[in-house]
């Protein structure tokens, strides 16, 4: 290290979902600055990928394959990379911020250490930005955003110099015109918001009970999972289940793929807080965040108070459009005068710079450390079996070996009944519990 000027960048990133891998890949050919060669890992847990949702995310990577934190920091300490992005939840990424301290104490150099967030930020704001201090960089999806991760490193008298303004790596697609066939109007689900039964059971109603009212259109159920496939969030209740007790319209219907895909043939997009109305918005397609539930943290739809694009069943039954506010999208990152490109160019300028150090990059400093969160950083190493100064633990999954096909076969298994728990046992537990 450094790479030469003209060498591609070797650059890794570590996922712990479908949803953070594309974020991380994504991100990875966004922030560098020349050509790379990727190589995937996916740390092991109940939200790892499926290969169907690896294919239908699209993202090619040049290895690809599935970890253990324990096997990571093997691989960290053997490997040589110029970037490294932590694609993880932040319990995930300050496990890793300091067993990647520990891997690298003895090397003359280490790679950048990149993280960020897969998309909007709407609660453990504090919380997430702690976990993730330490790496290189922090990226902030917006102005919005990178605003307010200065002012809680600066607030904790935390080093705020990672926080790096950019934006969300997978917006893209042509502009709306309108006019491509029949009026599609696409409900965007989320797997967790809202989160109970009758919530989702209403929302469910509301969409088809649209799709009869307007014959004409083509009213389309974008899921992000099937039943036994889990995303970032844990979706206990999945439309297609609840979809299955009614009698559907023959212009309704749930579809899977892309959602750029989708956002292709979209008159108007309706969600309750998901990401994808960003996609529409940078696109300027008709983007309407539900009210119906109310405007609450809890669902997240909060973060598009003054957006204009907060609507009811109701106005959109009876054909209304809503108008994005043009200040608060800028805010947002979602660039739509033409500068998309440039969101990056902050990121790449710094990540060469940081390659290009004499000497090599200090280590890994995280605001977390057994001074400062002794009741804390514990329990947050130790759920990825590692010590309190990073080192893996005696006994940590698969920490001197390679897993075997009995072993595989078991953590495949087990990884399946735990998903049928979510999706079946828990939902009738607590169903028991409101009696």
């Amino acid at each position: 290290m450094p790479a030469s000027a003209t060498k591609s960048l070797r650059v890794a990133v570590l996922a712990d979902s479908d949803t953070r891998w594309k974020w991380g890949a994504l991100t990875a050919n966004r922030v560098t600055p020349r050509d790379i060669r990727l190589d995937g890992y996916l740390l092991r847990g109940r939200a790892t990928p499926t290969a169907r949702q690896l294919g239908e995310i699209g993202v090619r990577a040049d290895s690809l394959r599935e970890v253990t934190a324990a096997e990571f920091l093997r691989a960290m300490r053997e490997e040589t990379y110029d970037v490294l992005v932590l694609a993880l939840v932040g319990g995930g990424v300050q496990a890793m911020l300091h067993g990647l301290k520990r891997a690298w104490e003895d090397r003359p150099g280490r790679p950048v250490v990149v993280t960020g967030y897969v998309g909007v930020v709407y609660e453990k704001l504090a919380d997430g930005l702690l976990l993730r201090h330490g790496a290189d960089l922090v990226l902030a999806n917006s102005r919005q955003d990178a605003d307010r991760f200065r002012a809680v490193y600066e607030g904790v008298g935390a080093d705020a110099g990672s926080v790096t303004e950019v934006a969300l790596p997978f917006l893209g697609g042509d502009a709306y015109t309108g006019g491509h066939g029949r009026f599609t109007v696409v409900f965007a689900a989320q797997p967790s918001v809202p989160d109970r039964r009758g919530d989702r059971a209403y929302l469910l109603d509301r969409l088809v009970r649209h799709a009869r009212r307007h014959p004409e259109r083509d009213v389309l159920l974008k899921l992000r999972s099937q039943p036994g496939e889990h995303t970032t969030h844990i979706e206990e209740l999945p439309y297609q289940k609840l979809s299955r007790r009614l009698d559907l319209p023959a212009n309704f219907r749930l579809v899977y793929g892309h959602m750029s895909e989708v956002l292709d043939r979209t008159d108007l997009l309706v969600t309750v807080s998901s990401t994808a109305a960003l996609e529409s918005l940078h696109r300027r397609i008709p983007t309407a965040i539900l009210t119906d539930l109310g405007i609450r943290e809890a669902l997240g739809n909060h973060h598009f108070v003054g957006s204009g694009c907060l609507a009811s069943w109701d106005q959109l039954d009876a054909g209304h459009r809503p108008e994005p506010d043009q200040d608060w999208v800028a805010r947002q990152g979602v660039a739509t005068g033409g500068r998309y490109e440039t969101a990056f160019e902050t990121a790449r300028e710094r990540i060469a710079g940081l390659l290009g150090r004499p000497g090599g990059l200090p280590p890994l400093t995280p605001y977390y450390t057994p001074v400062t969160a002794p009741g804390y950083l514990p329990g947050i190493l130790a759920r990825h079996h590692l010590g309190p100064d990073g080192t893996p633990l005696p006994g940590a999954p698969a920490a001197d070996r390679e897993p075997g096909a009995v072993r595989q076969i078991v953590r495949r298994a087990a990884r399946g009944a735990y998903r049928h728990g979510v999706q079946r046992v828990a939902p009738v537990i607590r169903r028991m519990g409101e009696l």
